[in-house]
């Protein structure tokens, strides 16, 4: 079992341990060395992991995104073989590196380059025998990322299913990145298969986005709550966000009391990311109060004179917040880990706990 800086705090402050003897212990494993946990590796920013990562983008980014036109001319068949050869050389190697030599980050990192063939080999498969369903053929593959098309959807449920089945043999974190990428991609090329129409209605993309980016949400949240060794969720939480936030974002409203609890919404965003010890939260949470208070100046406010130095005073007090919840941050952690639900908590991140 782990435990957190914050969990031996917490003790502390219930009376289980005196506070010399939790500092003591804090201060001791502080020393020891970093291990994995469950077989999984540690995230860590050296110039070996960077240089993993990097690498790992640049093959995913050449096979999808900055693939050219000769190479959609490969044809239906060439398209899926070169997919296949791809997804089957780098699990392979990913496997050689994860089970044989120990070294789990570049051995999943290869794993996750051949999940992101999947959509590559049903697009060859799709060309090949022309089954491109009632929205017809949606463009080359580059065109997947950078166009919303009915079309697209198989391919994404294809890397879903890579994805899931990859995760089954390889519990590597980057893994679910491209599920979720898959998932964000898929909540917005579903939309015409909702509606039956090709182009339907920019009120109705909101509302799917907003609706398939809780579910996500509420995916992410199932992931953290049975969560053991390390957090597999972020990714989802953070295309889950972009999904739900964008929605609600995008909604068109003259309503000033409509906008008003956009604020709010936002200011929850924020306070749940204290609560779940989830950043992504905060992120959202912060643009779109500062979304709300741009509003304000640009239109409700609009020749007041008084409102930048209103607003000013309430940046500084959010900065003075930020800098007495930096100081009292071991307290508040400690009090939350002492009441909130345990139900609560186990929505915390695996090494949050």
């Amino acid at each position: 079992m782990g435990y957190s800086e914050n969990d031996i705090r917490a003790a502390a402050s219930a009376g289980v341990i005196d506070s010399a003897s939790a500092e003591k212990l804090i201060a001791f494993l502080a020393k020891q060395p970093k291990k994995e946990s469950g077989g999984v590796p540690i995230a860590k920013f050296d110039a070996a992991h960077l240089l993993w990562y990097a690498g790992a983008l640049i093959v995913i980014g050449a096979m999808g995104l900055f693939s050219t036109l000769a190479f959609s001319q490969m044809g239906g068949s060439a398209l899926t073989l070169t997919a296949i050869v791809y997804a089957a050389a780098f699990t392979l190697a990913g496997h050689n590196l994860w089970h044989k030599r120990n070294l789990k980050t570049p051995g999943g990192l290869l794993i996750a380059i051949a999940v992101s063939m999947a959509p590559l080999a049903i697009y060859g498969i799709q060309e090949e025998l022309g089954w491109w369903g009632k929205f017809g053929k949606p463009g080359t593959v580059q065109d997947f990322y950078t166009w919303i098309k009915g079309s697209w959807v198989f391919m994404e449920i294809g890397a879903v299913a890579a994805g899931v089945i990859a995760l089954r043999f390889f519990r590597f974190p980057f893994i679910v990145a491209v599920i979720a990428v898959a998932l964000w991609f898929m909540s917005m090329d579903i939309v015409p298969w909702i509606a039956g129409d090709a182009k339907p209605s920019w009120e109705l993309k909101r509302q799917v986005s907003v609706w398939f980016g809780l579910a996500v949400l509420a995916v992410a949240w199932i992931v953290d709550y049975r969560g053991r060794d390390t957090d597999f969720a972020f990714w989802l939480h953070l295309f889950g966000l972009m999904a739900f936030w964008g929605g609600i974002t995008a909604t068109e409203s003259s309503n000033e009391f409509g906008k008003a609890m956009y604020c709010l919404l936002n200011v929850v965003l924020l306070l749940l990311s204290i609560i779940l010890v989830r950043r992504a939260y905060a992120l959202f949470g912060a643009l779109g109060v500062t979304a709300y208070l741009g509003h304000l100046a640009d239109v409700v406010f609009k020749n007041s004179l008084l409102f930048p130095f209103a607003l000013s005073l309430i940046g500084i007090a959010v900065i003075a917040a930020g800098l007495l919840y930096h100081r009292k941050q071991e307290a508040i952690s400690a009090w939350f880990a002492a009441n909130l639900p345990d139900a609560i908590l186990r929505l915390r991140p695996a090494h949050a706990r």
